[in-house]
């Protein structure tokens, strides 16, 4: 989006009351160390006076009047420097409480009475237009009189993006893959999908954000939010991050998630850091648990928008393994119809599947072979005939109930006694049409079993079979546009850099963590 200059509002567009209701004082000369030089002040001022009336006789001769002091002040303000994605505490002191921004330099400062450092700055520095973070109102300082000005809207909502149904209507259509939106450096970029900073070793935690922010029902419920209760402060910086991301009108194509990561941080009490590479599995879990709590939601169901989105119910059956001295020692332990088989019923957010154990050796020709295996044969984990030993028990899985939102977790990593290992098997899946009715007993006629990708989290490391966190990157690839969308699109984000893909390439990667949205019964219809 172009920068707005901003310019100084013309005085026929206010009556004589709005004039006389708003008359300020004149501009105050900058105070040097010894005290301000009242004679230097009062000639600056006059000759400032002068040449704003010299302006005005050459525009408006019929209308020469005395300008508002606050039209000084509006044309310093530098929208390349605001960045308001950090954390809102006060430069000087530290402090979080009473927050200003400097709109001429974009530094915080702590109040604005006489004895505040914003005050101090806006002398010594000569900076005189501050913004107050926490209730979007601007003030011209050191004189202390609020500013209203239209000029000023477009950084009110780069402060706090503001969405109404109608907007949200509009992302679910689609609607930004044919208008895209334009930064200050009229660099296009489409809203909900930028580049998400990666301040050290955070790009595990980057990618989760990115995925959570593209389901719909979570992502509307934090566009739509004005929280300025009890809410937690965790929620209120995701909502903050979330409308930063569908911002239509960025100043920068790029958003900073250090004001909720380190929340995050101190939430988690250090477990989650900025300068630490993490798994975003373990994220993930953390932090749906910790929203589903934030938004006020208990143990019963759908009791928040995490468990109407993600939860699910899982059948699990259970039976002890019995040692039969006439079995082959290979064979597989399976169940017993005569003996008792426990049987529970326990709720999910995200489904674990495991991949097949690569093959130890390879011949010379399939040395770089690396090893497949089709989505449908690791989800017959869940079709209630499959048997897994565990403990000394026989198990077997099938869902009870599937959720809008299904959320696979690809177990690529396994620790033995020495390492963790990674595996490298690459899964094929579709992009679209993923049938899970051979997972779920007798689903609902209402409800349809097929589910269509909407993001796709993989890893990229050093060659071998041995987990090397340091060296990992972490990127996500997205749909673009609402389900069903004949011109739908797929991006790839990695940290700061945002490439449109193509489908057939999604697969390739290695796949740790998937997202997919039930296909609705009318588009199943049709």
């Amino acid at each position: 989006m172009a920068e707005q200059s901003a310019k100084r509002v013309d005085t026929d567009a206010y009556d004589a009351d709005s004039i006389a209701n708003q008359e300020r004082p004149p501009k105050r000369a900058r105070m040097d160390a010894d005290g301000p030089d009242v004679a230097s002040t009062t000639k600056q001022s006059e000759d400032m006076d002068d040449e704003w009336e010299e302006e005005d006789a050459t525009t408006a001769p019929a209308q020469a009047v005395e300008p508002r002091a606050a039209d000084l002040y509006l044309d310093t303000i530098s929208r390349q420097v605001l960045d308001f994605d950090f954390e809102k505490v006060c430069s000087v002191s530290l402090s979080n409480i009473n927050i200003y921004g400097c709109l001429v330099c974009g530094k915080y400062f702590q109040g604005r009475g006489r004895n505040s450092y914003a005050y101090a700055h806006s002398i010594h520095d000569d900076h005189h237009v501050f913004i107050n973070l926490e209730s979007n109102k601007v003030y011209v300082l050191p004189d202390g009189y609020h500013v209203s000005d239209p000029s000023l809207e477009d950084i009110s909502f780069m402060l706090a993006p503001k969405f109404s149904s109608e907007s949200i209507k509009a992302i679910s259509r689609g609607a930004y893959l044919s208008k895209p939106s334009y930064d200050l450096a009229h660099k296009p970029y489409l809203q909900g999908y930028v580049g998400l900073n990666n301040i050290k070793h955070n790009d595990h935690m980057n990618v989760v954000i990115h995925s959570l922010l593209h389901v719909a029902p979570l992502r509307d419920t934090l566009l739509l939010s004005n929280y300025k209760g009890k809410e937690s402060e965790l929620v209120k910086r995701f909502a903050a991050l979330a409308k930063k991301i569908w911002n239509p009108r960025l100043f920068k194509s790029q958003v900073s998630p250090h004001e909720f990561l380190q929340e995050v941080n101190r939430v988690s009490g250090g477990k989650f850091r900025l300068e630490q590479q993490g798994d975003p599995v373990e994220f993930l879990g953390w932090l749906l648990n910790h929203l589903h709590k934030d938004f006020g939601g208990t143990k019963r169901k759908n009791s928040s928008i995490i468990f109407k989105s993600f939860q699910g119910e899982l059948r699990m059956e259970t039976q002890q393994v019995l040692v039969r001295p006439e079995s082959e020692s290979n064979e597989k332990p399976r169940f017993d119809i005569d003996r008792d088989i426990k049987t529970a019923v326990s709720p999910f957010l995200f489904l674990a599947v495991d991949l097949p154990p690569p093959p130890l050796f390879q011949d010379a020709v399939e040395k770089n072979i690396i090893p497949q295996v089709n989505i449908h044969s690791i989800l017959a984990k869940y079709d209630g005939t499959t048997t897994q030993e565990y403990l000394g028990n026989v198990r077997r899985y099938k869902c009870q109930k599937l959720p809008p939102y299904i959320i696979l977790h690809f177990k690529r990593f396994l620790k033995n006694a020495f390492v963790e290992e990674k595996n490298p098997t690459i899964v094929n899946f579709p992009l679209r049409g993923l049938d899970f009715k051979d997972y779920i007993d007798a689903p609902p006629s209402s409800e349809s079993t097929l589910y269509d990708l909407i993001a796709n989290i993989t890893l990229e490391s050093v060659a071998g079979t041995t987990r090397d966190k340091e060296n990992t990157m972490w990127k996500v690839h997205l749909r673009a546009g609402g389900s069903g969308v004949d011109n739908e699109k797929w991006f790839m984000i990695q940290d700061l850099i945002v490439e449109e893909v193509r489908k057939e390439m999604i697969f390739l990667g290695e796949t740790v963590l998937q997202i997919w949205e039930r296909r609705s019964t009318e588009k199943v219809a049709n």
